[in-house]
């Protein structure tokens, strides 16, 4: 898979692009070249790069802020660049999903190593940045709902709520897990409240009658499972 593979480099200097385009091009790999976050963004979802490395620095995102967006739906390799060095950036950017962190100035060879192991030990199998369920259609990579064409305006935590159905669609997802990963802190046991409150709004913008719910389905004192399919 090396061989060939395509990157994603992600910085705003344009000495550093150049060097690295070359770098990479030298060694067989396709390249692939965003100054944003948000044209980052756009590339991973179109082009579906096998790598990319994000400069943590970035014009409009912060890089870890790109990084957490992909991770909404890729599960590609990401390679951290920064001039921090600090052990809690470290971590930050390893908790928010990055496969490795390298720090400036760096040597083209240390950063070609990196990029050969992380893309070895690439996990398979990336989500589809864009789930269709029933007429409801779920854009992770632009953070965009449609039902039927018409777009859908969410607010956070009912997009966050969406996204974490969507991303396990089909599966059934714990109340636990659900409060977990949208509200982090809360303690889940003694805030089920809060999620039938969400996903009753969250209900009444997705579902053709709100009354008779068939794209969030309630697993009785388990969870919810989000349905793509609409019932025959």
């Amino acid at each position: 898979m090396s061989q060939g593979a395509k990157i994603l480099v992600v910085d705003d200097e344009h000495a550093i692009l150049r060097l690295m385009h070359l770098a990479l091009k030298g060694h067989g790999y396709q390249v692939l070249e965003a100054e944003t976050g948000e044209q980052a963004l756009i590339e991973a979802s179109t082009k579906r790069p096998d790598l990319a490395v994000i400069d943590w620095g970035l014009p409009d995102l912060e890089g870890i802020d790109v990084l957490l967006r992909l991770r909404e739906w890729s599960r590609i390799p990401v390679i951290m660049l920064t001039v921090r060095d600090a052990e809690q950036d470290k971590i930050a950017a390893l908790d928010a999903g990055a496969d490795d962190y390298v720090v400036k100035p760096f040597g083209m060879g240390e950063l070609l190593a990196r990029i050969r192991v992380a893309l070895r030990h690439a996990a398979k199998g990336d989500l589809e940045p864009v789930i269709d369920a029933g007429g409801l259609t779920i854009n992770l990579a632009e953070r965009r709902v449609e039902l039927y064409g018409t777009p859908v305006r969410l607010t956070p935590i009912e997009y966050d709520l969406l996204k974490v159905l969507a991303q396990h669609a089909g599966k059934v997802v714990t109340q636990r897990q659900l409060l977990r990963q949208v509200w982090r802190d809360i303690d889940p046991d003694n805030a089920a409240h809060y999620l039938r409150v969400y996903i009753g709004h969250l209900r009444k913008k997705i579902e053709d009658d709100a009354t008779r719910p068939w794209r969030i389905i309630t697993e009785p004192g388990v969870g919810y499972r989000l349905v793509t399919e609409a019932p025959q």
